[in-house]
């Protein structure tokens, strides 16, 4: 208890270095815990289904790489779900969008239609009722709906399985209520899934069985059959496929598989493995900097421990002394890291949710197993720190430490070279760290100044779900958007309105349509390519500010009556035709092959991705192609919530049985474009800055105890005619050498960790020199301040009251 508050006294006698060296460690504990959870949620706290790791999701994947992860067709998940001997069974969905009306207004509600297995491949069991059975699948009007609705839409009805609720026009009787399913799985505000999944709205069943794909397959694996042998087994069952069905158009694509846990977390893992690099940087530059404190503060003490064992203290008591010391430093940092931790956790979701399609209200809970780890390694830390110089200057001779009591000495040179080595360090993560960021910052600045090719500013969107039984074919559902429009353009503040059958860069919002020249040799229906295909509106292209570069816009006179036209990009122009005028040349379009009259050109637009440009986009009239699931494109200057009240009191006067989905402005979706970018570059440019303080804090601080324990050493050399600019240069020199070797082999290290975040990168070359030089420039100059501050400070020493040190 003695050494205890000895200890205690030691650290309140130098508050200065104690609340560095606690925040520092605080800082890494905290970030760490914070971040390190958010990562334990996201990738290694298991999906809540019976074991999720033998849940499986099929993909369709282009040979040529230009089109990954697509859903698989009806024709292929019948073929799979009678062939194949990997899994226990198969199940699909259909994701959906349904009108719920006869509670309250109109809403729109998200889910799927579902075979009547999928609930049961998925390990899902309801907490009321049950799931669908097999001969409901293609007949029974039925619904299940999650924990939520049942709360909030229904009260909480006990008497809730039997009840009906009205789907798109259609009554659905309750079956069951699921538990509230994942964000990451089932996306935002899905609440209900009917039976009846082989249905595409608009789409004939002919046109449906040529190989479209839209159903999201799973399955669950059979006992002791592993992910990898069910992937050697995908092959022979695509090349059955091909063999029975040759003439489909998805026979050419390749089938993948993931596992659910991958599958949710795939897009994220690359950004997040470098997070953890990031902060797991942070986490050593934290440790070392203390560890460099505390080396150079119990260095300096080596005659208290000469003093310590000439009056009969045993080698074990110093060590316990030091060990004790440097305990309660990381004791305590690991408390306020604790607490640092405890605030950041909730606001790692709500932060996130503001670049990420990531639910706000998802809980990221404290992982006390990170936070066990890393109070743990600063626990290692301050040990090591403690015992270390503790048992050099124990091992000492007495009388030569005695005899150091006016030389302030700084330790053995031992000592000397292992504070380097960690300064060392400390400069080397910093430059691999702020290179990283240095990088990813660049790339979002190139990628947020990137011409998506329409001017999405002022422009807001939703969309309608029309009830197939009301708008059964496409001439009603032309009707209905013509008197949408024109009511919309009455209202006062809306500039420009228009239809379409998707949103931008909304994830699966845009259709891979077929298309071949009908000129020359045409293709076989597998064979042809695909691009992005939109169905609009008059006007729609006044409304996104695109230039129509040739020929004409579409008119009134564009119905389903009259010849079918097609509008393509610049880019596309040049792809399919190269030097020759497209205009007036026919395009077939559609697994059908639709003959397109080519009227114009207009400009090239990002509609899939922002950093990746499509070769060829068409458009097509909404009279002649539409789905029943309209866009409205609205642009004007009035405020998102007042737009959307108008748009919904608008629509109400049209169909009061209808609701709009997703309203939001553009600016948002192009926000959540970039998400993924914007979110990294801030978290990694404050985890570089962070480093970079410590690293500062760290090499000014190891300056300033050795200049302050060499300060009868300066004195002596002043009095026997040492100048300022010897004193200034001597305690650079010894300063910055180790700073050197840092940034040497921080360059080294930033060259090779660079590679690894080369995939997320955009117009940016992992190897620039400019970046790198600037970085190391920086990293110097702060470096050369830090060692600057004591230096100055020891060239003011008085040779007098220096040899009077101690």
């Amino acid at each position: 208890m003695n050494d205890i508050r000895f200890a205690f006294r030691k650290l309140r006698q130098s508050p200065a270095f104690t609340a560095i060296a606690v925040l520092t460690l605080a800082l890494g504990i905290g970030l760490n815990t914070a971040i390190f959870s958010l990562i334990n949620d996201l990738f290694l706290r298991g999906l809540p289904f019976k074991e999720p790791r033998r849940v499986v999701h099929f993909f369709s994947n282009a040979p040529d790489g230009k089109l990954v992860d697509l859903p698989l067709s009806l024709p292929r998940f019948q073929h799979y779900r009678d062939g194949q001997t990997i899994c226990e069974d198969l199940g699909a969905e259909n994701l959906f969008a349904f009108t719920l009306t006869g509670l309250g207004d109109a809403v729109q509600l998200f889910g799927g239609r579902v075979t009547s297995n999928y609930f049961d491949v998925l390990g899902v069991r309801p907490i009321r009722g049950r799931n669908f059975l097999p001969n409901e699948e293609e007949a029974a009007d039925v619904a299940t709906v999650t924990e939520n609705f049942w709360r909030k839409r229904m009260g909480g009805d006990p008497n809730v399985i039997g009840r009906s609720i009205t789907l798109d026009g259609v009554a659905h009787t309750i079956v069951g209520v699921l538990p509230n399913l994942p964000f990451a799985w089932v996306g935002p505000n899905a609440e209900v899934w009917t039976t009846k999944p082989y249905v595409i709205p608009g789409f004939t069943y002919e046109r449906m069985m040529r190989g479209t794909t839209f159903l999201r397959v799973v399955g669950r694996l059979k006992p002791r059959m592993t992910v990898e042998q069910a992937r050697a087994a995908l092959p022979a069952l695509g090349q059955s496929y091909r063999a029975e069905f040759p003439g489909k158009i998805d026979s050419a694509l390749v089938t993948t598989l993931k596992t659910l846990p991958e599958d949710v977390s795939g897009n994220l893992r690359p950004a997040f493995a470098t997070l953890f690099a990031a902060v797991a940087f942070v986490l050593l530059i934290a440790c070392s900097n203390v560890a460099n404190l505390l080396l150079v503060r119990f260095s300096g003490r080596r005659r208290e421990i000469a003093l310590r064992m000439a009056i009969g203290a045993s080698r074990t008591g110093i060590v316990r002394l030091f060990v004790f010391e440097s305990l309660l430093v990381s004791f305590l940092a690991g408390i306020v890291g604790t607490v640092l931790a405890w605030q950041l956790v909730p606001l790692v979701p709500k932060m996130a949710a503001n670049f990420l399609p990531f639910d706000p209200n998802t809980r990221v809970n404290l992982s006390f197993s990170v936070l066990g780890f890393t109070i743990a390694l600063s626990i290692l830390t301050g040990l090591l720190m403690g015992i270390y110089p503790a048992l050099q200057s124990s091992h000492a001779d007495l009388v030569d430490g005695l005899k150091e009591g006016g030389r302030g000495m700084t330790g053995s040179v031992r000592q000397q070279r292992f504070r380097k080595i960690l300064v060392g360090a400390q400069v080397a993560l910093s430059v691999t760290l702020l290179a990283g960021a240095a990088l990813l910052i660049t790339s979002f600045v190139r990628l947020n100044q990137q011409n998506v090719g329409y001017q999405y500013r002022n422009v807001w969107i939703g969309f309608v779900t029309l009830p197939t039984t009301q708008y059964s074919d496409l001439g009603t559902r032309q009707r209905f958007v013509e008197h949408l429009l024109a009511s919309l353009r009455a209202v006062p503040g809306f500039q420009n309105v228009a239809a379409s059958g998707d949103i931008p860069l909304l994830p699966g919002g845009a259709n891979a349509t077929l298309y071949s020249r009908a000129d020359g040799e045409v293709l076989p229906v597998d064979k042809r390519a695909t691009a992005p295909s939109h169905d609009v509106s008059p006007g729609y292209f006044k409304t996104w500010g695109i230039p129509v570069l040739a020929g004409r816009d579409f008119d009134e006179h564009d119905t389903a009556d009259h010849q079918n036209v097609v509008l393509i990009s610049q880019s596309g122009a040049k792809k399919v035709f190269g030097n020759e005028n497209p205009i007036g040349k026919t395009l077939l379009v559609t697994s059908s092959g639709t003959p397109c009259e080519i009227v114009g050109i207009v400009g090239d637009v990002r509609s899939r991705k922002v950093n990746e440009p499509d070769d060829m986009e068409f458009y097509r009239p909404s009279a002649q192609e539409n789905f029943p699931f309209p866009t409205i494109v609205v642009r004007t200057n009035l405020r998102e919530d007042a737009v959307t009240k108008l748009v919904r009191s608008t629509l109400a006067t049209v169909d009061p049985g209808l609701a709009i989905a997703l309203p939001q402005s553009m600016e948002k979706i192009i926000a959540q474009a970039l998400g993924q970018t914007r979110l990294m570059t801030w978290l990694l440019g404050i985890f570089a800055a962070v480093a970079l303080l410590l690293a500062s804090i760290g090499i000014y601080g190891a300056v300033a105890y050795t200049v302050e324990q060499r300060t009868g050493e300066i004195g002596v050399r002043m009095a026997l005619g040492a100048q300022t600019r010897d004193v200034l240069r001597l305690v650079i020199n010894q300063g910055m050498k180790p700073v050197v070797i840092g940034l040497a082999i921080g360059i080294g290290a930033a060259l090779g960790v660079d590679r690894l975040i080369a995939t997320q990168l955009y117009q940016v070359s992992e190897h620039n020199p400019a970046l790198l030089g600037g970085v190391t420039v920086l990293l110097a100059m702060i470096a050369l301040i830090a060692c600057l501050l004591p230096a100055r400070r020891a060239t003011h020493v008085d040779p007098i009251e220096a040899l009077r040190y101690e």
